[in-house]
């Protein structure tokens, strides 16, 4: 299939070419002809699916025909959990857009207002937001939505995990009840499927990937180690193998500032990225890491949700995740579309339960490796999912029962309590 089969106009297939690309991603090209239908999607793609062009694409091609936006109006507003993220899609918007005489503007939270109100004085086609940063605009009479025509909420389900639902909830409110709306999430969790039943109107989903799967792609290890040596390690990995661009997940924003300060002080030229950090300096770090300035990028969870670089070989949990499934997000920012990645982690013997859970979760014992000179005091345990099971021991026939009848069928509470846990596995 090639992007000329989608139904897209010349304008825009002509920026897609100018990028590079010729084919379209799966969620692509599932999304893109029901998006250009104007119907509601619930799409589940993880990170460096393609999924900002599944729906960028479309939306500019469907604006094309109508009415420009006033002053103050906004015809689509694309909410995302984080700056980094609103930047990364507005510069794809403006890339897809280049060709047609559309506004897009942008606007998050941490940077002057005032700037951001005078933009949308013109009134704008595309705008792409934070929650925040866009409820002070409303606030303000800076933006308005009669002419609202799409709604797109991106990264929905770390929206939720940032708290961002309230802010959600009103904004729409503020919105025309008329109008497309589109949802993206990493996984479809029932606490989506309840944001979704007040949003989306008979969606079309669209699955791009197994939940909570790791790519064929992408290589990973887990090297032991005590929690003491985890920065020397690091060090002695990256100088051995001379790895030219690495990002590095921290579990805190004092770890990140601790990290980067140690693998300076070692030669290695590092940044940290996270909440603390002012959005010129976030801007400032990044830019530095995807040119080469900087070889390791450390960062938080929430301050990488945005970060979208091509061809990025190596990924390191310097802390595991608390929640398994940031493990799948972080490792899926390499080895993306066709290239292959490397995702390594630093586990010490205190990280085993998250280890084990997310194992547990990718249903994939991750191979372990030890560096001459960091061994650790205290290894790990065997894995979970190594262990045999065990079999079944038959049970003893309890006397004084009819054939065909379960034993303690008689016993009301045990009956209950088993037809309750049964209703809940269900569910």
């Amino acid at each position: 299939m090639s992007f000329d089969s989608l139904g897209l106009p010349e304008e825009l297939l002509r920026a897609v070419k100018e990028q590079g690309y010729t084919e379209p991603s799966p969620i692509q090209a599932q999304a893109i002809p029901v998006i250009l239908e104007g119907k509601d999607i619930m799409a589940a793609a993880q990170t460096g699916t393609g999924k900002t062009a599944g729906f960028t694409l479309p939306l500019l091609a469907n604006l094309m025909n109508g009415e420009r936006a006033k002053a103050n109006q906004v015809r689509v507003l694309i909410l995302t959990p984080t700056r980094e993220l609103a930047a990364q899609i507005h510069e794809s918007v403006k890339n897809y857009g280049k060709n047609l005489p559309l506004r897009s503007a942008v606007v998050f939270g941490g940077v002057k207002i005032n700037p951001q109100m005078q933009l949308l004085r013109q009134g704008v086609d595309v705008l792409v937001a934070t929650p925040g940063r866009l409820l002070d605009l409303y606030q303000q009479n800076a933006v308005r939505f009669k002419q609202l025509e799409v709604l797109v909420l991106d990264e929905a389900d770390r929206m939720l995990d940032m708290g961002f639902i309230h802010d959600i909830k009103r904004i729409i409110k503020f919105l025309p009840t008329e109008r497309q709306n589109l949802l993206f999430s990493a996984t479809f969790s029932p606490d989506i499927r309840k944001l979704a039943k007040g949003l989306v109107n008979n969606p079309v989903e669209i699955s791009v990937s197994p939940r909570n799967t790791t790519a064929e792609s992408v290589t990973q290890f887990v090297y032991e180690v005590d929690k003491t040596k985890k920065s020397p390690l690091l060090t002695t990995l990256i100088k051995e193998n001379d790895w030219k661009q690495v990002l590095v997940f921290s579990k805190t924003k004092h770890g990140a500032n601790r990290l980067t300060k140690q693998l300076e002080a070692r030669g290695i030229r590092a940044a940290a990225i996270h909440g603390n950090k002012s959005q010129g300096a976030r801007t400032k770090a990044l830019a530095a890491f995807k040119d080469g300035q900087v070889n390791v990028l450390v960062a938080t969870d929430i301050a990488a949700r945005g970060i979208d670089i091509d061809q990025l070989p190596q990924v390191v949990n310097f802390d595991l995740p608390h929640v398994s499934e940031d493990y799948v997000h972080r490792i899926g920012r390499t080895g993306r579309a066709g290239n292959v990645g490397e995702a390594v982690s630093l586990v010490c013997a205190e990280e085993f339960k998250l280890l084990k859970d997310i194992e547990k979760l990718i249903k994939k014992v991750i191979p372990r490796k030890t560096v001459a000179g960091f061994e650790p005091g205290t290894p790990l345990p065997p894995s979970g999912l190594d262990a045999p099971s065990k079999p079944n021991k038959p049970k003893n026939a309890r006397t004084g029962h009819r054939d065909g009848q379960r034993s303690g069928a008689g016993t009301g509470s045990s009956q209950k309590q088993r037809g309750t846990r049964n209703n809940f596995v269900s569910e």
